[in-house]
């Protein structure tokens, strides 16, 4: 199980030591002397507890592979962003409440919102929401 969390086995780390417990815990004391041995339901237990566990883990590993991105350069292409002055080629936006430096190959207005369509390190490449509209 411990593996599983520093390995992307996606499960067969963990299937494989539930296996590996629930063999060695019935033969880790081979006596016919009574007293002696591993209860089997506590054996039991503790696969299922650990098989649990391990679905869970996985389950929810599968379920924030599938989210979307929320943070970093990713997230911003796509985004909305409001301009903070007039500019035709750099100037300045705000997105997320954050201020960038931006690039528009048209002119923009002070309060229009735009959308980012791209990323060139720190400066991001804009065009205005309506442009569709002015076509």
């Amino acid at each position: 199980m411990v593996g599983e969390a520093f390995e992307p086995s996606f499960g067969i780390l963990g299937i494989g030591g539930i296996i590996a417990f629930v063999i060695g815990s019935v033969i880790l004391i081979d006596t016919e002397v009574p007293g002696f041995g591993i209860s089997l339901p506590l054996i039991g237990a503790f696969a299922l507890v650990s098989a649990a566990l391990l679905v869970l883990i996985v389950g929810m590993a599968i379920k924030s592979h599938r989210r979307s991105v929320v943070s970093g350069a990713e997230e911003l292409v796509g985004m909305q962003a409001e301009v903070l002055e007039d500019f035709l080629g750099k100037g300045r936006i705000r997105v997320h409440g954050e201020l960038w430096q931006a690039r528009s190959p048209v002119q923009v207005t002070r309060g229009e919102q735009v959308r980012v369509t791209g990323l060139d390190g720190l400066i991001l490449d804009i065009e205005p929401e309506n442009k569709q509209e002015d076509s």
